[in-house]
């Protein structure tokens, strides 16, 4: 599985940085990134936390 941010509707509110166990989402402009995809364990945190359902798995 892998994560998918949608740029669209992702908000940049930062939701998702504080949720992610590894500390691999970052904001570094109008969206949120995965710095580094092979690392993610596909938790699901983020997409839980997500307040504009912008991250899906």
């Amino acid at each position: 599985m892998a994560i998918v941010i949608d740029s669209e509707k992702c908000t940049a509110c930062g939701t998702c940085v504080d949720a992610c166990p590894l500390e691999l989402i970052t904001v570094p402009g109008d969206s949120a990134v995965i710095e580094d995809t092979d690392s993610c364990i596909d938790c699901g945190a983020c997409v839980d936390e997500c307040p504009e359902g912008a991250i899906s798995l």
